[in-house]
Protein backbone atom coordinates (compact mmCIF):
# COMPACT_ATOMS: atom_id res chain seq x y z
CA UNK A 1 0.00 0.00 0.00
CA UNK A 2 1.44 3.40 -0.77
CA UNK A 3 2.56 5.43 2.21
CA UNK A 4 2.78 2.48 3.98
CA UNK A 5 6.21 2.11 5.83
CA UNK A 6 8.37 -1.45 6.07
CA UNK A 7 6.91 -3.76 8.88
CA UNK A 8 3.62 -2.19 9.59
CA UNK A 9 0.60 -4.43 10.05
CA UNK A 10 -2.57 -3.67 7.88
CA UNK A 11 -5.86 -4.54 8.96
CA UNK A 12 -9.53 -4.35 7.33
CA UNK A 13 -12.12 -3.68 9.87
CA UNK A 14 -16.53 -4.21 9.08
CA UNK A 15 -18.86 -1.61 10.06
CA UNK A 16 -19.45 -4.06 13.48
CA UNK A 17 -15.93 -4.01 14.38
CA UNK A 18 -15.01 -7.13 13.43
CA UNK A 19 -12.21 -8.05 11.19
CA UNK A 20 -12.29 -9.08 7.77
CA UNK A 21 -10.27 -12.11 6.35
CA UNK A 22 -8.85 -11.48 2.85
CA UNK A 23 -9.95 -13.76 0.21
CA UNK A 24 -11.47 -14.47 -3.17
CA UNK A 25 -14.72 -15.08 -0.58
CA UNK A 26 -14.64 -11.87 1.27
CA UNK A 27 -17.85 -9.27 1.50
CA UNK A 28 -18.05 -6.76 -1.53
CA UNK A 29 -16.78 -3.37 -0.30
CA UNK A 30 -19.61 -0.74 -1.10
CA UNK A 31 -20.18 2.58 -0.19
CA UNK A 32 -22.77 1.45 2.62
CA UNK A 33 -20.70 -1.18 4.12
CA UNK A 34 -16.95 0.04 3.04
CA UNK A 35 -13.92 -1.41 4.99
CA UNK A 36 -12.40 0.95 7.64
CA UNK A 37 -8.41 0.34 7.16
CA UNK A 38 -6.26 0.07 10.13
CA UNK A 39 -2.15 0.54 9.96
CA UNK A 40 -0.52 -0.16 12.94
CA UNK A 41 3.32 -0.43 13.63
CA UNK A 42 5.15 -3.74 14.56
CA UNK A 43 7.30 -3.44 17.62
CA UNK A 44 11.03 -3.85 16.35
CA UNK A 45 11.41 -7.22 18.25
CA UNK A 46 8.67 -8.81 15.70
CA UNK A 47 10.26 -6.43 13.29
CA UNK A 48 13.76 -7.93 13.56
CA UNK A 49 11.79 -11.39 13.74
CA UNK A 50 10.79 -10.69 10.39
CA UNK A 51 14.10 -9.57 9.07
CA UNK A 52 15.71 -12.75 10.85
CA UNK A 53 13.15 -15.29 8.80
CA UNK A 54 13.90 -13.52 5.71
CA UNK A 55 17.34 -14.22 6.27
CA UNK A 56 16.62 -17.20 7.20
CA UNK A 57 14.52 -18.46 4.27
CA UNK A 58 17.39 -16.90 2.25
CA UNK A 59 19.84 -19.47 3.75
CA UNK A 60 17.62 -22.50 3.16
CA UNK A 61 17.21 -21.35 -0.65
CA UNK A 62 20.88 -21.15 -1.07
CA UNK A 63 21.53 -24.75 0.78
CA UNK A 64 18.81 -26.21 -1.39
CA UNK A 65 20.54 -24.33 -4.25
CA UNK A 66 23.90 -25.75 -3.35
CA UNK A 67 22.71 -29.61 -3.35
CA UNK A 68 21.35 -29.56 -7.03
CA UNK A 69 24.52 -28.47 -7.98
CA UNK A 70 26.06 -31.13 -5.91
CA UNK A 71 24.04 -33.61 -7.48
CA UNK A 72 24.57 -32.34 -11.01
CA UNK A 73 28.14 -32.80 -10.35
CA UNK A 74 27.84 -36.30 -9.53
CA UNK A 75 26.37 -37.20 -13.04
CA UNK A 76 29.85 -37.68 -14.36
CA UNK A 77 31.28 -39.66 -11.56
CA UNK A 78 28.30 -42.17 -12.04
CA UNK A 79 28.95 -42.06 -15.68
CA UNK A 80 32.10 -43.12 -15.37
CA UNK A 81 31.19 -45.96 -12.65
CA UNK A 82 28.94 -47.11 -14.89
CA UNK A 83 30.87 -47.11 -17.99
CA UNK A 84 33.75 -49.29 -16.10
CA UNK A 85 30.79 -51.82 -14.84
CA UNK A 86 29.52 -52.09 -17.94
CA UNK A 87 33.25 -52.98 -19.84
CA UNK A 88 34.07 -55.31 -16.76
CA UNK A 89 30.65 -56.85 -17.89
CA UNK A 90 31.37 -57.24 -21.79
CA UNK A 91 35.11 -58.28 -20.83
CA UNK A 92 33.66 -61.33 -18.84
CA UNK A 93 31.84 -62.37 -21.81
CA UNK A 94 34.87 -62.01 -24.45
CA UNK A 95 37.29 -63.15 -22.28
CA UNK A 96 35.78 -66.35 -19.79
CA UNK A 97 33.54 -68.11 -22.59
CA UNK A 98 30.54 -67.91 -20.11
CA UNK A 99 27.62 -70.78 -20.52
CA UNK A 100 24.13 -68.68 -22.25
CA UNK A 101 22.94 -68.97 -18.71
CA UNK A 102 25.97 -66.65 -17.21
CA UNK A 103 25.71 -64.20 -20.73
CA UNK A 104 21.79 -63.58 -20.08
CA UNK A 105 22.49 -62.57 -16.62
CA UNK A 106 25.30 -60.55 -17.57
CA UNK A 107 23.12 -59.07 -20.22
CA UNK A 108 20.26 -58.59 -17.62
CA UNK A 109 23.07 -56.56 -15.54
CA UNK A 110 23.68 -54.15 -18.29
CA UNK A 111 20.16 -53.39 -18.65
CA UNK A 112 19.85 -53.20 -15.05
CA UNK A 113 22.34 -50.61 -15.69
CA UNK A 114 21.12 -48.75 -18.44
CA UNK A 115 17.90 -48.76 -16.20
CA UNK A 116 19.54 -46.97 -12.89
CA UNK A 117 21.66 -44.44 -15.60
CA UNK A 118 18.64 -43.30 -17.53
CA UNK A 119 16.76 -42.93 -13.89
CA UNK A 120 19.43 -40.81 -12.82
CA UNK A 121 19.78 -38.66 -16.18
CA UNK A 122 15.67 -37.93 -15.82
CA UNK A 123 14.04 -34.10 -15.38
CA UNK A 124 10.97 -35.39 -14.24
CA UNK A 125 9.80 -38.07 -12.16
CA UNK A 126 8.56 -41.15 -13.34
CA UNK A 127 5.72 -43.21 -12.09
CA UNK A 128 6.13 -46.51 -14.18
CA UNK A 129 7.82 -49.33 -12.70
CA UNK A 130 11.06 -50.28 -14.42
CA UNK A 131 9.66 -53.80 -14.79
CA UNK A 132 7.08 -54.17 -17.37
CA UNK A 133 5.63 -57.45 -15.41
CA UNK A 134 1.62 -56.34 -13.84
CA UNK A 135 2.30 -56.30 -9.91
CA UNK A 136 1.56 -59.83 -8.73
CA UNK A 137 -0.83 -57.86 -5.42
CA UNK A 138 -2.61 -55.56 -7.94
CA UNK A 139 -3.42 -58.98 -9.93
CA UNK A 140 -4.88 -60.42 -6.84
CA UNK A 141 -6.72 -57.10 -5.33
CA UNK A 142 -9.38 -58.63 -3.12
CA UNK A 143 -11.63 -55.76 -1.24
CA UNK A 144 -14.68 -57.32 0.91
CA UNK A 145 -16.52 -54.20 -0.03
CA UNK A 146 -15.50 -52.27 -2.92
CA UNK A 147 -14.68 -48.73 -2.33
CA UNK A 148 -16.13 -46.76 -4.85
CA UNK A 149 -20.02 -45.56 -4.69
CA UNK A 150 -23.00 -45.81 -6.73
CA UNK A 151 -23.04 -42.99 -8.31
CA UNK A 152 -27.17 -41.99 -9.12
CA UNK A 153 -26.95 -41.04 -12.91
CA UNK A 154 -28.55 -38.35 -14.45
CA UNK A 155 -31.21 -39.37 -17.42
CA UNK A 156 -29.19 -36.39 -19.31
CA UNK A 157 -25.94 -38.07 -18.21
CA UNK A 158 -26.67 -41.59 -19.32
CA UNK A 159 -28.08 -39.89 -23.00
CA UNK A 160 -24.69 -37.82 -23.19
CA UNK A 161 -22.50 -41.27 -22.24
CA UNK A 162 -24.07 -42.78 -25.41
CA UNK A 163 -22.68 -39.87 -27.66
CA UNK A 164 -18.85 -39.74 -29.75
CA UNK A 165 -18.61 -36.62 -28.39
CA UNK A 166 -18.73 -37.29 -24.32
CA UNK A 167 -16.04 -35.15 -22.86
CA UNK A 168 -13.88 -37.78 -20.93
CA UNK A 169 -11.80 -34.96 -18.77
CA UNK A 170 -14.62 -34.20 -17.02
CA UNK A 171 -15.26 -37.41 -14.70
CA UNK A 172 -13.37 -38.82 -11.83
CA UNK A 173 -11.96 -42.17 -11.98
CA UNK A 174 -14.52 -43.30 -9.23
CA UNK A 175 -16.94 -41.39 -11.67
CA UNK A 176 -15.47 -43.99 -14.17
CA UNK A 177 -15.93 -46.77 -12.67
CA UNK A 178 -19.41 -46.33 -11.79
CA UNK A 179 -19.93 -45.44 -16.05
CA UNK A 180 -18.26 -48.25 -16.58
CA UNK A 181 -20.31 -50.14 -14.47
CA UNK A 182 -23.46 -48.47 -15.94
CA UNK A 183 -22.83 -49.90 -19.47
CA UNK A 184 -22.85 -53.35 -18.58
CA UNK A 185 -26.20 -53.17 -16.97
CA UNK A 186 -27.94 -50.91 -19.75
CA UNK A 187 -26.56 -53.64 -22.36
CA UNK A 188 -27.70 -56.07 -20.69
CA UNK A 189 -24.09 -58.16 -20.15
CA UNK A 190 -24.89 -58.67 -16.49
CA UNK A 191 -27.95 -60.74 -17.38
CA UNK A 192 -26.55 -62.49 -19.90
CA UNK A 193 -23.66 -63.76 -18.17
CA UNK A 194 -25.11 -63.58 -14.50
CA UNK A 195 -22.49 -61.33 -13.19
CA UNK A 196 -22.53 -61.19 -9.43
CA UNK A 197 -22.68 -57.07 -8.74
CA UNK A 198 -19.95 -57.51 -6.37
CA UNK A 199 -17.86 -59.69 -9.17
CA UNK A 200 -18.33 -56.56 -11.29
CA UNK A 201 -17.30 -54.17 -9.19
CA UNK A 202 -14.47 -56.03 -8.21
CA UNK A 203 -13.28 -56.62 -12.00
CA UNK A 204 -13.27 -53.31 -12.31
CA UNK A 205 -11.71 -51.76 -10.06
CA UNK A 206 -8.78 -54.56 -10.62
CA UNK A 207 -8.27 -53.03 -13.81
CA UNK A 208 -7.97 -49.66 -12.66
CA UNK A 209 -5.39 -50.89 -10.45
CA UNK A 210 -3.38 -52.81 -13.08
CA UNK A 211 -3.62 -49.55 -15.75
CA UNK A 212 -0.15 -47.68 -14.63
CA UNK A 213 0.23 -43.50 -14.80
CA UNK A 214 1.70 -43.01 -17.55
CA UNK A 215 0.76 -39.63 -19.63
CA UNK A 216 -1.57 -41.39 -22.16
CA UNK A 217 -1.74 -45.32 -21.89
CA UNK A 218 -3.54 -44.47 -18.67
CA UNK A 219 -7.06 -45.49 -17.05
CA UNK A 220 -8.79 -42.86 -18.79
CA UNK A 221 -7.90 -44.11 -22.13
CA UNK A 222 -9.03 -46.90 -21.22
CA UNK A 223 -12.69 -45.55 -20.56
CA UNK A 224 -11.90 -43.44 -23.10
CA UNK A 225 -11.98 -46.19 -26.02
CA UNK A 226 -14.61 -48.18 -23.72
CA UNK A 227 -16.86 -44.98 -24.21
CA UNK A 228 -16.11 -44.81 -27.82
CA UNK A 229 -17.08 -48.45 -27.98
CA UNK A 230 -20.19 -48.01 -26.20
CA UNK A 231 -21.16 -44.71 -28.40
CA UNK A 232 -20.60 -47.11 -31.35
CA UNK A 233 -22.74 -49.30 -30.38
CA UNK A 234 -25.74 -46.95 -29.30
CA UNK A 235 -24.88 -44.67 -32.44
CA UNK A 236 -24.72 -48.19 -35.32
CA UNK A 237 -27.61 -49.85 -33.26
CA UNK A 238 -25.17 -52.99 -33.28
CA UNK A 239 -27.75 -54.47 -30.84
CA UNK A 240 -29.53 -55.25 -33.70
CA UNK A 241 -27.43 -56.82 -35.79
CA UNK A 242 -24.39 -58.36 -33.48
CA UNK A 243 -25.28 -60.76 -31.05
CA UNK A 244 -25.28 -59.72 -27.27
CA UNK A 245 -22.15 -61.99 -26.15
CA UNK A 246 -20.36 -60.19 -29.01
CA UNK A 247 -21.27 -56.84 -28.07
CA UNK A 248 -19.43 -57.62 -24.57
CA UNK A 249 -16.42 -58.82 -26.04
CA UNK A 250 -16.13 -55.79 -27.99
CA UNK A 251 -16.74 -53.58 -24.23
CA UNK A 252 -15.03 -55.84 -22.58
CA UNK A 253 -11.59 -56.23 -24.90
CA UNK A 254 -11.85 -52.11 -24.68
CA UNK A 255 -11.64 -52.20 -20.99
CA UNK A 256 -8.64 -54.35 -21.11
CA UNK A 257 -7.11 -53.48 -24.49
CA UNK A 258 -3.65 -51.70 -22.87
CA UNK A 259 -3.68 -53.25 -19.01
CA UNK A 260 -0.21 -52.47 -17.49
CA UNK A 261 1.17 -51.27 -20.73
CA UNK A 262 4.62 -49.36 -19.35
CA UNK A 263 4.83 -46.32 -21.76
CA UNK A 264 6.89 -47.62 -24.04
CA UNK A 265 5.93 -49.27 -27.38
CA UNK A 266 6.63 -52.46 -29.51
CA UNK A 267 9.47 -51.22 -31.20
CA UNK A 268 11.26 -50.33 -27.78
CA UNK A 269 10.62 -53.21 -26.40
CA UNK A 270 12.09 -54.82 -29.48
CA UNK A 271 15.08 -53.32 -29.56
CA UNK A 272 16.25 -53.06 -25.76
CA UNK A 273 15.42 -56.86 -26.15
CA UNK A 274 12.93 -56.45 -23.51
CA UNK A 275 11.43 -59.11 -20.95
CA UNK A 276 8.49 -58.71 -22.93
CA UNK A 277 10.07 -58.94 -25.94
CA UNK A 278 12.19 -61.76 -25.50
CA UNK A 279 8.93 -63.71 -23.73
CA UNK A 280 6.52 -63.07 -26.44
CA UNK A 281 9.24 -63.71 -29.51
CA UNK A 282 9.24 -59.95 -30.95
CA UNK A 283 5.02 -60.50 -31.51
CA UNK A 284 3.40 -58.13 -30.60
CA UNK A 285 4.89 -58.07 -26.95
CA UNK A 286 2.64 -55.33 -25.76
CA UNK A 287 -0.66 -56.45 -26.75
CA UNK A 288 0.02 -59.93 -25.95
CA UNK A 289 1.09 -58.70 -22.49
CA UNK A 290 -2.00 -56.80 -22.05
CA UNK A 291 -4.29 -60.27 -23.07
CA UNK A 292 -2.39 -62.34 -20.37
CA UNK A 293 -2.79 -59.48 -17.82
CA UNK A 294 -6.84 -59.35 -18.52
CA UNK A 295 -7.00 -63.17 -18.21
CA UNK A 296 -4.94 -63.35 -14.90
CA UNK A 297 -7.23 -60.90 -13.46
CA UNK A 298 -10.06 -63.15 -14.38
CA UNK A 299 -8.32 -65.97 -12.89
CA UNK A 300 -8.98 -64.51 -9.51
CA UNK A 301 -12.78 -65.96 -8.79
CA UNK A 302 -13.56 -62.98 -6.91
CA UNK A 303 -12.83 -60.93 -10.13
CA UNK A 304 -13.97 -63.50 -12.72
CA UNK A 305 -16.85 -61.72 -14.45
CA UNK A 306 -17.44 -64.49 -16.61
CA UNK A 307 -17.52 -67.76 -13.45
CA UNK A 308 -21.35 -67.82 -14.08
CA UNK A 309 -20.93 -68.77 -17.97
CA UNK A 310 -20.73 -72.49 -19.37
CA UNK A 311 -16.78 -73.43 -20.51
CA UNK A 312 -17.81 -73.03 -24.47
CA UNK A 313 -19.17 -69.76 -24.01
CA UNK A 314 -15.63 -69.05 -21.70
CA UNK A 315 -13.82 -70.44 -25.09
CA UNK A 316 -15.37 -68.28 -27.37
CA UNK A 317 -15.07 -65.00 -24.85
CA UNK A 318 -11.59 -65.73 -24.47
CA UNK A 319 -10.75 -66.33 -28.36
CA UNK A 320 -12.46 -63.44 -29.23
CA UNK A 321 -10.83 -60.90 -26.66
CA UNK A 322 -7.33 -62.42 -27.39
CA UNK A 323 -8.19 -61.83 -31.11
CA UNK A 324 -9.67 -58.41 -30.46
CA UNK A 325 -6.37 -57.10 -28.44
CA UNK A 326 -4.37 -58.40 -30.84
CA UNK A 327 -6.04 -56.72 -33.72
CA UNK A 328 -4.68 -53.43 -31.67
CA UNK A 329 -0.78 -53.73 -33.01
CA UNK A 330 -0.69 -50.95 -35.66
CA UNK A 331 1.96 -52.67 -37.08
CA UNK A 332 -1.48 -54.95 -38.54
CA UNK A 333 -3.25 -51.99 -39.23
CA UNK A 334 -2.84 -52.17 -43.21
CA UNK A 335 -3.40 -55.90 -43.14
CA UNK A 336 -6.88 -55.74 -41.09
CA UNK A 337 -7.93 -52.87 -43.08
CA UNK A 338 -7.43 -53.85 -46.51
CA UNK A 339 -9.05 -57.49 -44.89
CA UNK A 340 -12.23 -55.11 -44.24
CA UNK A 341 -12.80 -53.49 -47.04
CA UNK A 342 -12.61 -56.59 -49.30
CA UNK A 343 -15.50 -57.06 -47.83
CA UNK A 344 -17.46 -54.00 -47.16
CA UNK A 345 -19.31 -53.55 -50.24
CA UNK A 346 -21.08 -57.35 -49.52
CA UNK A 347 -21.04 -57.48 -46.04
CA UNK A 348 -22.86 -60.00 -44.29
CA UNK A 349 -23.26 -60.16 -40.42
CA UNK A 350 -23.93 -63.25 -40.79
CA UNK A 351 -20.64 -64.52 -42.09
CA UNK A 352 -18.33 -65.25 -39.00
CA UNK A 353 -15.41 -64.38 -41.36
CA UNK A 354 -16.71 -60.73 -42.04
CA UNK A 355 -18.26 -60.21 -38.36
CA UNK A 356 -15.01 -60.88 -37.13
CA UNK A 357 -13.31 -58.56 -39.40
CA UNK A 358 -15.90 -55.35 -38.33
CA UNK A 359 -14.89 -56.05 -35.13
CA UNK A 360 -11.73 -55.79 -35.59
CA UNK A 361 -12.45 -52.44 -37.32
CA UNK A 362 -14.19 -51.39 -34.40
CA UNK A 363 -12.12 -51.35 -31.83
CA UNK A 364 -9.12 -50.02 -33.67
CA UNK A 365 -11.49 -47.14 -34.59
CA UNK A 366 -12.36 -46.87 -30.97
CA UNK A 367 -8.52 -46.90 -29.60
CA UNK A 368 -7.45 -44.07 -31.82
CA UNK A 369 -10.85 -42.29 -31.84
CA UNK A 370 -9.84 -39.32 -30.03
CA UNK A 371 -9.79 -37.27 -33.01
CA UNK A 372 -13.27 -37.69 -33.92
CA UNK A 373 -13.86 -35.91 -30.32
CA UNK A 374 -14.20 -32.35 -30.33
CA UNK A 375 -11.25 -30.12 -30.35
CA UNK A 376 -11.03 -29.33 -26.65
CA UNK A 377 -11.45 -32.75 -26.03
CA UNK A 378 -8.99 -34.26 -28.44
CA UNK A 379 -5.81 -31.64 -28.24
CA UNK A 380 -5.09 -32.15 -24.58
CA UNK A 381 -4.61 -36.10 -25.73
CA UNK A 382 -2.08 -35.29 -27.92
CA UNK A 383 -0.62 -33.37 -25.48
CA UNK A 384 -0.13 -36.05 -23.50
CA UNK A 385 0.62 -38.83 -26.46
CA UNK A 386 3.79 -36.41 -27.03
CA UNK A 387 4.97 -36.11 -23.77
CA UNK A 388 5.09 -40.22 -23.54
CA UNK A 389 6.34 -40.32 -27.13
CA UNK A 390 9.13 -38.11 -25.94
CA UNK A 391 9.91 -39.74 -22.83
CA UNK A 392 10.14 -42.65 -24.86
CA UNK A 393 12.46 -41.41 -27.47
CA UNK A 394 14.66 -39.50 -24.53
CA UNK A 395 15.24 -43.29 -23.31
CA UNK A 396 16.13 -44.63 -26.86
CA UNK A 397 18.92 -42.10 -27.20
CA UNK A 398 20.43 -42.50 -24.01
CA UNK A 399 20.59 -46.30 -24.48
CA UNK A 400 21.77 -46.17 -28.08
CA UNK A 401 18.43 -47.19 -29.48
CA UNK A 402 16.76 -46.15 -32.90
CA UNK A 403 14.43 -43.24 -32.71
CA UNK A 404 11.19 -42.71 -34.67
CA UNK A 405 11.28 -39.37 -36.07
CA UNK A 406 7.55 -38.30 -35.37
CA UNK A 407 8.85 -39.64 -31.12
CA UNK A 408 11.77 -37.30 -31.11
CA UNK A 409 11.00 -34.09 -29.33
CA UNK A 410 13.71 -32.22 -31.66
CA UNK A 411 11.84 -32.61 -35.36
CA UNK A 412 7.98 -33.18 -34.20
CA UNK A 413 5.13 -30.45 -33.79
CA UNK A 414 1.61 -31.09 -33.10
CA UNK A 415 0.62 -30.35 -36.73
CA UNK A 416 3.97 -32.84 -38.36
CA UNK A 417 2.15 -35.53 -35.90
CA UNK A 418 -1.63 -35.52 -36.89
CA UNK A 419 -1.78 -34.19 -40.37
CA UNK A 420 -0.01 -37.75 -41.72
CA UNK A 421 -2.09 -39.78 -39.19
CA UNK A 422 -5.34 -38.59 -39.85
CA UNK A 423 -4.79 -38.42 -43.77
CA UNK A 424 -3.24 -42.15 -43.92
CA UNK A 425 -4.72 -43.53 -41.45
CA UNK A 426 -7.46 -41.85 -39.77
CA UNK A 427 -10.21 -41.06 -42.32
CA UNK A 428 -9.62 -44.16 -44.79
CA UNK A 429 -10.24 -46.44 -41.64
CA UNK A 430 -13.55 -44.94 -40.39
CA UNK A 431 -14.39 -43.48 -44.66
CA UNK A 432 -14.71 -47.83 -45.19
CA UNK A 433 -16.63 -48.29 -42.18
CA UNK A 434 -19.22 -45.23 -43.04
CA UNK A 435 -20.35 -47.65 -45.97
CA UNK A 436 -21.34 -50.22 -43.41
CA UNK A 437 -22.54 -47.45 -41.01
CA UNK A 438 -23.45 -43.95 -43.26
CA UNK A 439 -24.96 -42.72 -39.84
CA UNK A 440 -21.26 -42.24 -38.57
CA UNK A 441 -20.26 -40.18 -41.42
CA UNK A 442 -21.37 -36.65 -39.74
CA UNK A 443 -20.46 -38.02 -36.92
CA UNK A 444 -17.38 -39.11 -36.95
CA UNK A 445 -15.59 -38.77 -40.78
CA UNK A 446 -16.65 -34.94 -40.66
CA UNK A 447 -14.92 -34.22 -37.12
CA UNK A 448 -11.43 -36.03 -38.77
CA UNK A 449 -11.80 -33.97 -41.82
CA UNK A 450 -11.95 -30.65 -39.51
CA UNK A 451 -9.20 -32.04 -37.42
CA UNK A 452 -6.77 -32.46 -40.56
CA UNK A 453 -7.85 -29.21 -41.35
CA UNK A 454 -7.27 -27.32 -38.41
CA UNK A 455 -3.82 -28.75 -37.77
CA UNK A 456 -2.88 -28.09 -41.49
CA UNK A 457 -4.02 -24.14 -40.79
CA UNK A 458 -1.89 -24.63 -37.87
CA UNK A 459 1.42 -25.74 -39.93
CA UNK A 460 0.93 -23.00 -42.39
CA UNK A 461 0.59 -20.35 -39.65
CA UNK A 462 4.07 -21.95 -37.87
CA UNK A 463 5.78 -21.59 -41.26
CA UNK A 464 5.00 -18.47 -41.71
CA UNK A 465 6.12 -17.04 -38.69
CA UNK A 466 9.56 -19.10 -38.93
CA UNK A 467 9.76 -17.23 -42.42
CA UNK A 468 9.34 -13.58 -40.50
CA UNK A 469 11.75 -15.04 -38.01
CA UNK A 470 14.30 -15.66 -40.57
CA UNK A 471 13.53 -12.70 -42.42
CA UNK A 472 13.67 -10.33 -39.59
CA UNK A 473 17.07 -11.97 -38.28
CA UNK A 474 18.29 -11.16 -41.49
CA UNK A 475 17.70 -7.45 -41.44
Amino acid sequence: MAGVQKFKKILLIDQNGGYVTVSPTMPVNTKDTAYKVQISPVNEDKAGSVEGSFERSMEALMSSVAQELSKALKVDQLRVEVMTRLTGIERRIDTESLRGVEVEKCRKEIREIRDQFFESQKKYFDYNRTSPIADEAKLNLKRDVPNYPKYQLSQETIDYLKQPTFNIWHWEPNEMLSLLEHMYYELGLVQEWNINPITLKRWLLCVQENYRNNPFHNFRHCFCVSQMMYGVINLCKLTESIPLCDLGILLTSAVCHDLDHPGYNNAYQVNARTELAIRYNDISPLENHHCAVAFRILSNPECNIFRNVSETIFRDIRAGMIQLILATDMARHNEILEAFKSRVDNFDFHNDEHLTSLKMILIKCCDISNEVRPMEISEPWLDCLLEEYFNQSDREKLEGLPVAPFMDRDKVTKPSAQIGFLKFVLIPMFSALSKTFPQIEPIMVKPLIDAREHYERMQEDMENGRKKAENAAAT
